[in-house]
């Protein structure tokens, strides 16, 4: 494998790439609910690289700036950056790298994106800085990751002319900054000693969880509003179930004084729900076929 080819694969483990299968799903989403079924291949395309893009300047960056926070926290010292596998110079390039290809994508999809384009960038970044702040980080990610499904609305139609995209993003809001809280916990000890702001720094690991669970149930109610507002049917109220569920399911794993399971909890969990609302409202509404 070639020095280029092995730092590319190094760096796609530094952001996770796997992980943008939490939000790619809802960006589909908001792009299938904005069309009345498929969106063209172009915007499908287009979604797509945007999505990549901004997923991975944000994940660059916040490796770039917390890298010595990262270096002496024992969970996460052996990041790439602490480690050295990878040079800061070369994290900047990527990261100018994926914001060029975010640019792109949003100039090609319509005039409405482009203009938002730093609007989604100023979030996206900026959530790095917030945990140096306030113990609000949480809904700042949660924000972060809510902007997909509106913005892929808007790639489809070019405007935010429903109330659709908007409650699917508060959605997506709450469910993110529950699961934040519950995987901050296992940086209860570090984030006081080293004086950042986190709701488990503020409240302790007990009531951090009872505040995860509390934004997943305002989750849940904001998702069962969706499918209210959608009237899309059986096959869209089985994902709402469904996905309950798997929120209860979730928070069954890990308790205050055994977080052991958080890795299931989060990763395994998470990625379910967004597949779940993909598979479920979207199949809904192209049996209903026609746009909201």
């Amino acid at each position: 494998m070639s020095s280029l080819s092995a730092k590319l694969v190094t760096t796609l483990g530094m952001i996770k790439f796997e992980h943008t299968l939490f939000a790619l799903p809802f960006a589909f989403l908001g792009a299938v609910l904005a069309a009345g079924g498929f969106p063209t291949w172009g915007q499908i395309l287009w979604i797509t690289m945007a999505m990549v893009g901004a997923r991975s300047a944000a994940m660059t960056f916040n490796r770039i700036v917390d890298r010595e926070i990262d270096a002496a926290n024992p969970r996460t010292a052996g990041r790439e950056l602490p480690t050295g596998k990878l040079s800061v110079e070369f994290a900047w390039v990527f990261l100018f790298v994926s914001i060029g290809l975010f640019l792109l994508a949003a100039y090609s999809l319509n005039r409405l994106t482009f203009v938002l384009s730093p609007v989604a960038l100023v979030s996206v970044l900026g959530y790095s800085y917030a945990k140096r702040f306030t113990a609000l980080a949480h809904l700042f990610l949660g924000w972060a990751l809510a902007i997909s499904p509106t913005a892929a609305w808007i790639a489809v139609r070019g405007s935010i002319d429903s109330e659709v995209p908007l409650i699917l993003s508060l959605f997506v809001l709450m469910w993110t900054a529950g699961f934040d809280v519950m995987y901050a916990c296992q940086d209860h000890d570090f984030d006081k000693r080293s004086g950042l702001r986190s709701i488990p720094a503020r409240f302790g690991i007990a009531r951090s969880l009872w505040i995860a669970r509390l934004f997943h149930f305002q989750a849940f109610v904001v998702l069962a509003l969706l499918y209210l507002v959608t009237g899309l049917g059986w096959i869209a109220l089985a994902g709402v179930a469904a996905v309950g569920l798997l929120l209860v399911y979730q928070h069954t794993l890990v308790r205050a004084d055994d977080l052991s399971r958080m890795d299931a909890a989060f990763f395994t969990t998470n990625a379910f729900v967004s597949l779940i609302l993909f598979a479920t409202f979207g199949t809904a509404v192209l049996v209903n076929g026609s746009a909201l």
